[in-house]
Formats: structure tokens, sequence, C-alpha cells
């Protein structure tokens, strides 16, 4: 694999945009988690690898040591991991790499689509612990590092609240309305400051967590993850204050496709748990 294979979708202007800082990424193991992490070692931040899976990241942090600075792991469960957990993990960065830049979080629970009458409650409480929860104890761990960088960056990772918020997407779908609301109350809070807060709003993309949801769509019909890698770069790197307290949704350039076709009007049984996209 080429430099050039990694860093497909990120637009070269975004290449540099980074460089000297250090970006933390949550969700490294996903699709979306993976391709921002490349984008993010071609502009030039160390990255942090955040996920549960130890040989994928290993595998990552390989790939990205051929393009960037020296990138570093952290595996921990957003499921399991507690508030000491998330303090112990920001004192362990402060320490080893001396300062804290960004956090993307890209990491995210899904089991499938259920109606809420048959969703098990630890399922439930999972999904808003894994999607609103834990961003929030690691954005609180990572505060204090933050508010210390010349300019800093929390990007929350949202979806289509017109198309989650309704049935069957259960917990997931409450999560990132919680999620939104954190962030316009955290971008008030921080609005003086220098850490801008912001959420990328992608557009459908191929990913396993949409193939679950979404399981009679042809591969192909969205564009890959990486597409949105570039506009990862660009809300971490924070350049300026235009997208602080805001979603955004950045267009794409993709080939049009036939129209997807989703059988969402009956549960589907739930998959093993989803964490990344």
């Amino acid at each position: 694999m080429t430099a050039a294979d990694l860093g497909a979708g990120v637009d070269a202007r975004a290449q540099g945009a980074l460089a000297g800082r250090v970006v933390l990424v949550t969700g490294a193991n996903g699709a979306l988690g993976e391709a921002a992490a490349r984008a993010c070692a071609l502009a030039g931040a160390t990255v942090v690898l955040l996920g549960r899976r130890v040989p994928r990241l290993q595998r990552l942090h390989d790939a990205l040591a051929a393009i960037g600075p020296p990138p570093a792991i952290y595996p921990l469960d957003l499921l399991g991991a507690t508030p000491a957990d998330y303090a112990q993990m920001a004192t362990s960065i402060g320490e080893q790499l001396g300062r804290l830049d960004g956090v993307l979080h890209a990491a995210a629970e899904f089991q499938g689509l259920t109606p809420l009458q048959n969703t098990e409650p630890s399922e439930f409480v999972d999904a808003l612990h894994v999607n609103v929860g834990a961003p929030f104890l690691l954005t609180q761990a990572c505060l204090p590092m933050l508010r210390r960088a010349p300019q800093a960056a929390v990007v929350f990772v949202l979806d289509d609240l017109q198309r989650v918020g309704r049935a069957y997407w259960g917990g997931y779908g409450v999560a990132k309305f919680a999620l939104q609301g954190m962030l316009r109350i955290l971008a008030d809070e921080l609005e003086n400051s220098r850490v801008q807060v912001s959420a990328l709003q992608p557009g459908p993309m191929q990913t396993g967590l949409r193939a679950k949801a979404f399981m009679t769509e042809r591969p192909g019909t969205w564009p890959p993850a990486g597409t949105y890698a570039d506009a990862c770069v660009q809300l971490l790197a924070g350049a300026s204050r235009e997208h602080h307290g805001k979603v955004w949704t950045p267009a794409v350039t993709w080939p049009p496709a036939t129209t997807p076709v989703a059988t969402i009007d009956l549960p589907m049984a739930a998959p093993a748990p989803e964490r990344s996209r």
C-alpha cells in the first residue's frame, strides 16, 4: 500500500495543516476513524489511536508511521471505561507526548434496528454510554490539556437526526440527539476559549454500521468513509471559528448511485456490538 493509497479522499490542501499537533482519534478501528487517522497523519499530526482491537490498531499504527510522525496506540474499550480510566489516559498522553491539540470522536455503537419495546435494557443503556456518555467523559478529561494548546478542537461525529430519529433506531438514535445537545452546550461554554467545538455530519457512506441498518444495499452504493477524511482534518485544524458550535455536512462528489433499498419496517436481529464507524 502506498502513501497515495493511504491518503485517498484527502485534499492536498489539508497536508501540513496539523503539523506539530497531537490528535486523539476514538474509534480508530472503524472506517471513518481509520480514514481520519490517516488523513491526520498526512497532515502532519502525531495521532493517538484509541480503540479496543489491538491487532488492527497495530496495523494502522505501522501504516501511519510510514507516512507521518510516529503515532501512538491507546487500547480502551469505551463500554467499560470509567472516569478514572479517562483521567489516566489524559495523564499518559500528557506525560508521553506533552500536549493534546484535538479530539475526534469517531467511535459508535449500533447493534441493529430494533423496536424500543423489544430492545434489551442493557443494550439501550450501552448505546447511550458509548455514543454520548463516553464522549462526555473523554472530553472532560482532556479539556485541561486542550485549553493549554495554542489552538485546539473537539469534533463530534453526528448522524442525520431526520433519519435516526425514527422507528427502530433505539438507543443509537436517542444518543445522537443528546450528542448534538452536548455540542451546543459545550461550544457555548468554550465560546471565549481557544478550543473550537464542532460536529461533522457525514452523508451516507459505506461503513459497517450502515451495512447493519441497510442490509439490502449493494456495496458501492455510497462513497467510502475516506471521502470525509479531509473534512475531519479541516475541523481539527480549527483555523477559524466559523464551525464553532455548528454541525457541518460537507458536500462531496460521488458518481450517481442507484436508489438504495432498505427494509427497516421489520426489526432485525441484533448482531455483535459495533463501536466504531
